[in-house]
């Protein structure tokens, strides 16, 4: 199991306007994410996340680098990530495995932190959190894949302040925009017991001249902002309709289902169903336990 953070580590979270005690722990993971530096990737991890605020427009996480040259076909993988991973193509998917090898997924994941933590810090800003990132120490063991899948993961899956319905139509959005084969397929069993059915849930690709709620039409100009102007991200509206805590976990819920970009960045995507939907519920570790 991967260490949340090494000894002596210096981990930030400094809440301005509003109190973030009920989820400091999440908030300290994406530090954690931000701290972690393969020391064979180091160069490739700081020329990625370069090139990834290069499109979001957002500043860069601190990276480690030892100077070394990077293959432009990393950057450019890296670029199409982050800009809309569902422009990657077969080519350069496999150009890219055939460069990293057995790398490939580390990389990828690096990429999506990369990508998706100045995001987030973005959209958490926009709420009135500022998540202090430590450029001095950095973690060179933990690898960021276990990291990604086992601990942040589940860590945000626990978080319970935002009901299911709203929790899953913003997981279904992502999924629809980033075009996880995968993630379409599939629907969260508490949601649907708590209301939510096809009828509501074939209104997310056109929420704003739909009938969904305020609310619900509020949470999903947020996600959209984002994946797409995360430098815009309308947190005074959303704070309208949703309470802190619930805004705060709404943000870090966009994360951890955009977890999904690595793999339809590298074409592991295909539902576990041949047609019509699949069932799971999201267990009380964060973890989905599929029916």
């Amino acid at each position: 199991m991967p260490r949340v953070c090494r000894p002596g580590r210096s981990l930030a979270v400094r809440p301005q306007r509003r109190d973030t005690a009920g989820v400091s722990h999440e908030l300290h993971l994406l530090a954690a994410l931000s701290a972690l530096s393969p020391p064979k990737l180091a160069d490739i991890n700081a020329d990625i996340r370069e090139v990834c605020a290069a499109v979001t427009g957002l500043s860069p996480l601190p990276a480690e680098s030892r100077g070394g040259a990077v293959d432009p076909m990393v950057s450019e993988f890296a670029e199409q990530f982050s800009a809309d991973v569902t422009g990657i193509n077969p080519a350069q998917r496999l150009a890219f495995s055939d460069l990293l090898g057995v790398d490939t997924f580390r990389v990828a994941t690096l990429i999506f932190i990369a990508d998706f933590v100045p995001r987030v810090l973005a959209g958490l800003s926009s709420l009135g959190v500022d998540v202090a990132v430590d450029g001095d120490v950095w973690d060179h063991d933990t690898d960021p894949a276990d990291f990604v899948l086992d601990v942040f993961g589940p860590a945000v899956g626990r978080m319970r302040a935002l009901d299911p319905v709203t929790t899953e139509i913003v997981r279904l959005r992502g999924a629809r925009v980033h075009n996880c084969r995968l993630c379409k397929s599939l629907r969260e069993a508490t949601a649907l017991e708590a209301g939510a059915c096809e009828t509501l849930y074939d209104q997310i690709d056109h929420y704003e001249t739909s009938e969904m709620s305020d609310r619900h039409k509020a949470a999903l100009r947020y996600v959209d902002a984002m994946i797409w102007t995360p430098s815009q991200a309308p947190g005074d509206e959303l704070l309208r309709h949703f309470s802190h805590e619930e805004a705060v976990e709404l943000t870090l819920d966009v994360m951890r289902n955009a977890s999904n970009k690595v793999a339809v960045a590298l074409g592991v995507d295909a539902p576990r169903v041949s047609e019509g939907t699949e069932q799971y519920r999201l267990g009380a570790d964060g973890q989905p336990i599929y029916t």
